[in-house]
């Protein structure tokens, strides 16, 4: 009952945002952050590791907000070793226009996905075999370097949350109550941005 509860009350609250019409929808930023549970035993929280930080017992928050303003359009919740490929699809707002990821997202599936929605892939690159040195990697770095300098953007969602939020640790345990947590910081959020855009707009 919660999960669906918080699901409805986030998107009834960006349709209004959006009948405003005060939002400017003109790419979409994709990332996934992992937030720690509030407990280790009768958790449906998971372990996740990471090459260059200590593993984390809890869930990720994969989000989609929109590239100018900044509006939190999808939130997906989920145990935190689920690949952040996988819930791409799923994050896609009605017309996602470019589409801006990290290397997470690297994958023909991916590019695919992103095309099939309506959208263009912006996905940071790993490389291939075969493009080491010269012209290649030249052209790889100037692709990342672009997309880095849009998709940072994303930052500014996951800095609030953590320091003003409450989502540095996870307050409930199970994963329909993480979806809650999550989902109620992202309305809140999208609240908070909505006032700021009005206050960019002409008198």
């Amino acid at each position: 009952m919660a999960l669906q509860f918080d699901r409805v009350l986030f998107e009834a609250v960006g349709r209004q945002l959006d009948a405003k019409g005060v939002v400017v929808k003109t790419g979409t930023l994709v990332d996934a952050t992992v937030l720690p549970s509030a407990g280790i035993k009768h958790d449906e929280a998971m372990w996740a590791g990471h090459r260059r930080r200590k593993p984390v017992h809890g869930y990720k928050a994969h989000v989609a907000p929109d590239e100018s303003g900044g509006i939190i359009r999808a939130v997906e919740v989920t145990a935190a070793n689920v690949h952040d490929g996988r819930m791409l699809e799923a994050m896609f707002p009605e017309a996602p226009d470019t589409t801006y990821a990290d290397m997470g997202y690297d994958s023909a599936a991916s590019c695919r996905a992103v095309c099939k929605a309506g959208g263009v892939p912006m996905i940071a690159q790993r490389g291939a075999w075969g493009a080491e040195g010269g012209a290649a990697m030249a052209r790889l770095r100037d692709h990342n370097d672009a997309v880095a300098r849009v998709r940072c953007r994303v930052e500014k969602v996951f800095g609030p949350w953590k320091r003003s939020y409450g989502l540095r640790r996870m307050r409930w345990l199970e994963l329909a109550k993480a979806g809650l947590q999550v989902r109620l910081a992202a309305i809140a959020y999208n609240l908070r941005r909505f006032v700021g855009l009005l206050g960019t707009l002409p008198a």
